[in-house]
């Protein structure tokens, strides 16, 4: 039975997060075994690897060389910048095409036409 009370939340340092994605990383090693080994939820270590992949969470380490690592951080940058950019592309075009669509369809009245008297 769950305790009553405010739930407690964990904060975990970004080294920490970088070396949970590292072990999981590694070859034939399960991400629930990582998760299970560092008392967290499964769910969480996978949000975290995704975050590493998006350049979320920067894993060091992998590189020496600080200008590579800080190359590394601005092209994950423009990276992220233009795939949001593809994205407003994607709905302009998108309203473009439904604005354009919507001009060549009339509206009907709305009033009905007028009978005409005949003398």
């Amino acid at each position: 039975m769950p305790k009553s009370g405010p739930r407690r939340l964990f904060r975990y340092s970004e080294e920490f997060k970088a070396q949970a994605v590292r072990l999981s990383a590694l070859p034939g090693v399960k991400v629930q075994e990582v998760a299970q080994a560092l008392a967290i939820h499964p769910f969480m270590l996978s949000r975290w690897r995704k975050q590493v992949r998006d350049g979320e969470i920067v894993v060091k380490g992998k590189s020496d060389d600080p200008h590579v690592e800080a190359e590394l951080k601005e092209l994950r940058k423009l990276k992220r910048k233009y795939k949001m950019l593809q994205e407003e592309h994607e709905a302009l075009k998108k309203f473009i095409a439904w604005k354009a669509k919507q001009k060549q369809t009339p509206l009907p009245p709305s009033t009905p036409p007028k009978p005409k008297k005949t003398p």
